[in-house]
């Protein structure tokens, strides 16, 4: 639990590590209040940061998560005294960080090693011609998936940039995967704590708590009932394409066309099985993640973990506990082809059978996997056309790779675990860069092949119920027209009405060749 870089000796972080681990959330949160305020008695009074010391925050986000973090902190820095605001890479220049004293930067990483779509300029200029910046103090938070080759590639890459100008790094960098509340934790309090004297010793960050009552979000997600669904596509199709509705009455969340929506599923059982199988193990035995209390493997496995995707991330733990000369061939820097070649199409359960022949314990078998991180999917309705409802449009993932069936967690949790009156664990999550023209006279285009034509779906439905004036012209694709026209009788509707401006479609496969 303890970073590498803590004050202890290696025997000294073995033994908190053990200690702390056992301990519940609340437990650990008494001692640390105990040990902050033994330790403030102790110290020497010092001087609180002063008012006039200013903090610029700066944020590169594509999901919004980044833009999230960077208010927090904001807010944490204000309550320590600090004059923080914060910006968008967009919002300013490289050589802007010339009159910038204290920065902290807080990046994510998209796809395969790009930076936020907003951030583009800002990245390529800082990394080919950036002013030098020896006034700089800095820290970088980077936010990333280590399902991705390219781990917080952003965040590494203006770290390092930023101490080749000439800045100093306060505090170490912080490379955070999908579940990145308590490592941002770790990082803001080394950070603010970098650039001075507090006012207060109490914990820096507020936003991660669980909720209580009935206030639902990310740490604590509405269950949701699943009210309908529908086959979009026609017999005869290679497609599987769902479309869901969702209730969100009670559950006080809200959210605006563009926005999507979290799912919470839940490995299939025979997913578990199969990760079962491979490791030798029942399924009965007892583990425990850390900060949680013991739970049945089967039951892990099943809620807690990513058990299917594997990465260079989980082979290298794997390699940790089973020292496989054969896996560290692989990992080795010069076979990168031949480690992308074995990643694709295979799954965890492979990857021990390969591996790990005799089987793993229950504890080094989760040590090896990460948190099952929840999907997000682009929110298919609009709330003046659906009250208390969310639509999703959702293809299910389906292939066949290494003579195995692979399929996609959630999707097919959604098609195959979930009736009609379940309750399906969701949040929203909001997406500021993706919205509706300001004004409802603004010409729109909008592209959006298979289920990308999802946010459009909520796009036209809001400007019908507006009665917006604005043109509106979509552009779709799909294979089949006769199997794979999604939303069809919608569309015409619209274009009827005039919600709708114009539609053009292209089908790929309604010819002997592919086009």
């Amino acid at each position: 639990m303890l970073p590498e870089h803590a004050p202890f000796t290696p025997d000294q972080r073995r033994s908190l590590d053990s200690l702390l681990s056992g301990l519940t959330p609340g437990q650990r949160f008494w001692l640390a209040g105990f040990l902050s305020a033994d330790f403030a008695a102790a110290a020497p009074a010092a001087a609180p940061a002063s008012a006039s010391i200013p903090l610029t925050v700066l944020y590169g986000t594509e999901s919004g998560n980044s833009e999230e973090l960077a208010a927090l902190t904001v807010k944490s820095a204000k309550k320590r005294g600090f004059k923080a605001t914060m910006k968008n890479m967009s919002e300013i220049t490289p050589d802007a960080l010339t009159q910038v004293e204290n920065l902290l930067v807080i990046v994510s990483t998209w796809g395969e090693g790009d930076p936020p779509e907003t951030a583009v300029t800002f990245y390529n200029d800082l990394m080919n011609g950036a002013r030098e910046l020896p006034k700089l103090r800095f820290s970088v938070c980077a936010l990333g998936d280590t399902s991705y080759e390219q781990f917080c590639k952003i965040g590494k890459d203006v770290d390092a940039r930023l101490e080749a100008l000439g800045g100093s790094r306060i505090a170490p960098r912080e490379d955070c995967d999908v579940d990145f509340e308590e490592p941002y934790n770790t990082w803001v309090e080394a950070a603010l704590s970098g650039f001075g004297p507090a006012t207060s010793s109490a914990p820096v960050v507020e936003g991660f708590a669980p909720v209580a009552g009935t206030e639902f979000g990310k740490k604590n997600p509405f269950p949701s009932e699943l009210l309908d669904r529908v086959l979009l596509n026609g017999e005869g199709t290679a497609k599987e394409t769902w479309h869901y509705e969702l209730s969100l009455a009670g559950s006080g969340m809200s959210y605006e066309p563009g926005d999507a929506l979290a799912v919470v599923a839940l490995n299939a059982p025979d997913m578990v099985e199969g990760v079962l199988k491979a490791a030798k193990l029942k399924g009965t035995e007892e583990v425990t993640l850390k900060g949680g209390s013991p739970k049945i493997l089967a039951d892990v496995l099943r809620e807690d973990l990513e058990i299917t995707t594997i990465s260079k991330a989980v082979l290298k733990k794997l390699n940790d506990v089973v020292s496989s000369d054969r896996l560290a061939a692989l990992l080795a820097d010069d076979a990168e082809d031949e480690l992308r070649a074995y990643l694709w199409g295979r799954w965890l359960a492979e990857a021990i059978a390969d591996f790990a022949p005799d089987g793993l314990g229950a504890d080094a078998l989760v040590s090896v996997l990460r948190k099952l991180p929840p999907r997000l999917y682009s929110i298919a309705s609009s709330p003046l056309a659906h009250p208390d409802e969310v639509h999703l449009t959702v293809a299910s993932v389906r292939y066949e790779a290494h003579d195995m069936m692979k399929k996609g967690v959630a999707s097919t949790y959604l098609a195959d675990l979930v009736s009609q009156g379940d309750n399906v664990l969701v949040y929203t999550h909001a997406n500021k860069n993706f919205r509706l023209p300001a004004s409802d006279d603004t010409p729109i285009i909008m592209v959006g092949p298979g289920t990308g034509v999802a946010p459009f779906r909520a796009f036209v439905e809001h400007r019908s119920e507006t009665g917006a004036k604005g043109k509106s012209w979509l552009i779709f694709g799909d294979q089949h027209y006769t199997y794979d026209f999604l939303y069809q009788l919608e569309w015409q509707d619209h274009l009827k009405s005039g919600a709708l401006s114009r539609l053009d479609v292209a089908f790929s496969r309604d010819q002997p060749e592919k086009v």
